[in-house]
């Protein structure tokens, strides 16, 4: 059998995601790499092929003809997602379709009964990698479709739903494909090439507008430590790539685990290797020995979730009261010399136009490196869908292209979604404003971060004083709100 998995080019429509990072999908790689080896796999990420999607798709599926393509999409991208089937299925009628991700897994019942379920064969709920092995095993004759967990398919046109089944030894997986399988190439973080690594899966956090329960129940599970090592070794001595973002939920729930995974990567002798890795204030304030020892191994960004500086609105996300919590957990990171990209929510019932400008205070205060900000989004099955939409305060509730965390689509109490939009870009000019590069990314970082203080941002202020000039902020806003919309509009996909 000849299988393709293919991950969307969607990306969060802001300048970073758009030029300076193109990560590889961590899904299909691992995926595609627990298929059964007699099979040809191949993976293509279109984020590498934003300008060229259905001219690069129409030479690839012609040239190996497969039998089955897999599609991966979470629910912003699932728009995309269908209309890539339609122009797969135009390109080779025979060929089958499976989709999966967070948006199948979620809505596979909306998506059975919908039109375009005309485009799609069949759907994998959960973790792909052994259901995808089975599946492909069953279009060969050698298993039956009914058999398999977590699988959706087609009997009489209709589509069947076996049960789910339990979560996967992490154990059992084989690494990820990385070689010549992979057609798409250049992934990078600003100029250097940068590669995924998966230690774990899961988090026990009640965060309640994540929906990570859906795909592995409030479960925290972790690889041996053999195995990411053998994992590191590919990324590191086979791939020769120095950079590698972890791709854990939350790596860091077990400090224990963590302090031997630093122990043995310091102990394999790697030199120059740089890790990123996304963890929780909680941990990561209250175990500074483990902050250091993180550093010591190659740690040297980490993204923190302070989420917002209001002890009402972390409440509401079911965060508890980690204020002090990530004052702790950004002084921890910078003892040890690690950079903070601290995450930032918007959009909570309560919240004005002085809330919205406190909460960039408080981050501003608190020093962390960057920010990553966001606004409330009511994903499908959530416990923050559900109490917004039954307080009245959800203005988009079925256009998904939207929920990718940078478009409001809910209302607060004193805030329309129109104001909150303007309100969550405005304030971060004024009170943000430009970033500066903290000393830890100019080390590491000479030329990009030169490039950046001293070429692109001067020009970029040069513009924006015009612009600002001629049509103040309203007008500049508006200019940015047109770039958005235009980020993920791929015209050669239209009329799909």
């Amino acid at each position: 059998m000849k299988v393709i998995l293919i991950s969307m080019p969607d990306v969060v429509p802001i300048i970073i995601h758009e030029a300076a990072f193109h990560l590889p999908n961590h899904g299909i790689a691992s995926v595609g790499g627990n298929i059964d080896p007699e099979h040809d796999v191949f993976l293509i990420d279109l984020v590498r092929k934003r300008r060229s999607i259905k001219k690069y798709l129409t030479r690839t599926i012609h040239r190996i003809k497969p039998d089955l393509i897999g599609l991966s999409a979470m629910a912003w991208q699932y728009d995309t997602c269908v209309r890539i089937a339609h122009l797969i299925k135009e390109l080779r009628p025979q060929v089958k379709i499976v989709i999966g991700g967070y948006h199948a897994t979620l809505m596979h019942e909306e998506i059975a009964g919908s039109g375009e379920a005309q485009w799609i064969d069949f759907m994998i709920r959960g973790e792909g990698e052994e259901a995808c092995r089975r599946l492909v095993n069953a279009m060969a004759g050698r298993d039956t479709f009914d058999d398999i967990s977590g699988l959706s398919f087609k009997r009489d046109g209709t589509f069947v739903h076996n049960p789910r089944g339990e979560n996967l030894d992490l154990a059992t997986l084989k690494l990820p494909i990385r070689d010549k399988r992979r057609l798409t190439w250049g992934y990078h973080i600003v100029n250097s090439k940068i590669e995924l690594l998966e230690t774990s899966r899961g988090c026990t956090r009640s965060c309640n507008f994540c929906s990570m329960k859906h795909m592995y129940g409030r479960t925290f599970r972790t690889y041996p430590i053999p195995r990411v090592l053998e994992d590191l070794d590919d990324i590191y001595y086979k791939r020769k790539v120095r950079w590698v973002f972890i791709t854990d939920d939350n790596m860091v729930l077990n400090p224990g685990r963590v302090m031997e995974l630093c122990d043995a990567i310091i102990a394999r002798g790697y030199k120059k290797l740089n890790l990123v890795v996304q963890a929780d204030c909680i941990s990561m304030a209250k175990n500074e020995k483990m902050v250091k020892k993180m550093a010591q191994a190659g740690f040297r960004s980490v993204f923190l979730g302070i989420e917002n500086g209001s002890k009402k609105n972390l409440s509401v996300a079911g965060k508890g009261d980690i204020v002090a919590a990530s004052r702790k957990a950004i002084e921890n990171c910078h003892e040890h010399g690690m950079m903070v990209i601290g995450g930032l929510i918007f959009g909570f019932p309560e919240d004005d136009e002085d809330s919205i400008r406190e909460n960039y205070e408080f981050f501003k205060s608190i020093g962390a490196d960057a920010a990553y900000c966001q606004i409330i989004t009511p994903y499908p099955k959530t416990g923050m869908r559900a109490q917004l939409m039954a307080d009245g305060l959800i203005t988009n509730a079925t256009d998904l292209k939207k929920y990718n965390g940078l478009w409001a689509n809910v209302r607060t109490k004193y805030l329309s979604s129109d104001e909150l939009q303007y309100q969550f870009w405005y304030q971060r000019q004024v009170v943000l404003g430009w970033w500066d590069p903290p000393a830890s990314a100019r080390r590491r970082g000479r030329i990009w971060t030169s490039i950046w203080r001293f070429l692109f941002k001067p020009l970029l202020k040069i513009r924006y004083r015009k612009i600002m000039k001629k049509y103040g902020w309203e007008g500049r806003y508006q200019r940015e709100v047109q770039r958005w919309e235009r980020m993920n509009s791929f015209r050669d996909l239209e009329g799909y």
